[in-house]
């Protein structure tokens, strides 16, 4: 195939004069926002930390790129919307990259990114599970009260033969079938699985396993595990009691419960069809499941309108009244959702093209990372501004993208960036705030 990025790209005219480009610019870079990756990563310690949780078999003394520099070149390649492995063939000559990641020579390429992806094992996921758990410690300069850990599950669709492909009826498509906690916005864990599995599989010794990581370091922290009817299961329900966790999970509809809210909805019904407004009413009762050793309290919220009847039923062992319980508990978690989107779409968690299965997995592990790093450059250089509760994606495209051209010599590298990008005020707050938390003890 012929080069042609040297040649001359016509765009018409504009007056007597002819518009032309070419890629001719030299050492320019359109990811200015990588100095704040670069900032926010060195105050974290995210890249080392996940580096020196990774045994790296290669020769000492034949290494030409550290695990460290790896993993950050791959982590801000992420985060600025590089998620293809090729897009390093040309990256690694970028001179802000090489900035960011802190070398001056050209970094590494896609065949050396394979190579780190092939030999990952489950007991490197595990560590960097452990990275993403301590990550979550060190953001708390004071023991939290209570914690809320949301537990999901989502698709990753396959278009392969990648190794434990299956086909799930749901999603109607092939398919791994991940598992997230959150807390809040901080993403604990997400396990990779094959999708022809009951989707609450592992639910329960993931959240023992936080639980009693995060006990350690916070023993009087109340814990609330929220999910929805996808993981009521009892071995769960039953963890929690005995270990004195609270639990708020959705119950699936079945015609016990629905007997028990059969008068409620006929006054529902009929108060509608009086005043054709739709009618709404949250209550609770007692249950127990023929599997359930006791019974337990049921919170029920039932509509009625133009539709029918809509009810939702939950299982919880809070104490407190029924609303607020429904209403701003349990209907919060729908924000851990809109978190594996950002994880998914935004920072390319669905990425699974690799044909080993724990190669999937160590990628959706670098888009975790790269999740927690652009999550804590909010938190931490974006509050109170426009941006302090943009998603990964507009952060990018509104922060991170920025152009620039870069003069590197023995004495400095000078980066000068667009002179009227729309935010370089914002970018110069937070530039300033990453700044005083890198000097501060």
């Amino acid at each position: 195939m012929p080069n042609c990025t040297d040649a001359k790209i016509e765009f018409g005219r504009m007056g007597r004069r002819l518009i032309q480009a070419d890629f001719s610019g030299g050492d320019l870079s359109s990811d200015g926002g990588l100095l704040l990756l670069r900032q926010i990563d060195q105050h974290l310690g995210l890249s080392r930390a996940a580096a020196a949780v990774i045994p790296d078999p290669r020769d000492p003394n034949r290494i030409e790129h550290t695990l460290r520099d790896l993993l950050a070149q791959r982590l801000y390649g992420l985060c600025c919307g590089y998620e293809d492995l090729n897009d390093h063939k040309t990256l690694r000559d970028d001179v802000l990259m090489q900035t960011a990641v802190g070398r001056d020579a050209a970094l590494a390429s896609a065949p050396t990114f394979s190579r780190l992806e092939n030999r990952a094992t489950r007991t490197q996921a595990w560590a960097l599970h452990g990275v993403l758990i301590d990550q979550f410690i060190a953001s708390h300069k004071t023991p939290p009260k209570e914690l809320v850990l949301d537990i999901d599950a989502s698709d990753v669709p396959l278009h392969g033969n990648q190794e434990l492909s299956q086909f799930h009826a749901y999603y109607d498509h092939h398919c791994y079938l991940p598992l997230y906690v959150f807390c809040g916005q901080a993403m604990l864990a997400c396990e990779l699985r094959p999708s022809k599995i009951d989707g609450a599989k592992h639910a329960a010794a993931i959240i023992k396993l936080l639980i009693t990581r995060l006990r350690q370091v916070w023993p009087d922290t109340h814990f609330i595990v929220r999910g929805d009817s996808g993981f009521c299961r009892r071995r769960l329900l039953q963890w929690c009691e005995r270990s004195g966790v609270s639990y708020l999970i959705g119950l699936a509809r079945n015609a016990r419960l629905q007997a028990q809210v059969e008068l409620a909805e006929a006054s529902l019904a009929d108060a509608y069809a009086a005043t054709q407004i739709k009618q709404r009413m949250i209550g609770e009762f007692g249950y127990a499941a023929k599997s359930w050793p006791h019974e337990r309290r049921v919170i029920t919220r039932l509509e009625y309108g133009q539709q029918g009847n809509n009810p939702r039923f939950v299982v919880t062992n809070l104490s407190g009244p029924a609303q607020p319980l429904y209403e701003q508990t349990y209907c919060q978690r729908g924000e851990a959702e809109n978190r594996i989107k950002e994880a998914q779409l935004d920072l390319f968690g669905t990425r699974a093209s690799c044909s080993r299965f724990m190669a999937n997995q160590f990628r959706l592990l670098l888009a975790a990372l790269a999740y927690t790093l652009m999550h804590r450059l909010r938190a931490l250089a974006l509050q109170a501004t426009e941006l302090e509760r943009a998603s990964a994606a507009t952060i990018r495209v509104r922060l991170l993208k920025i152009g620039g051209a870069i003069l590197r010599n023995t004495r400095r590298v000078r980066v000068m960036l667009a002179s009227h990008h729309p935010l370089r005020e914002l970018f110069a707050t937070a530039a300033g705030r990453l700044a005083r938390l890198s000097a501060s003890p």
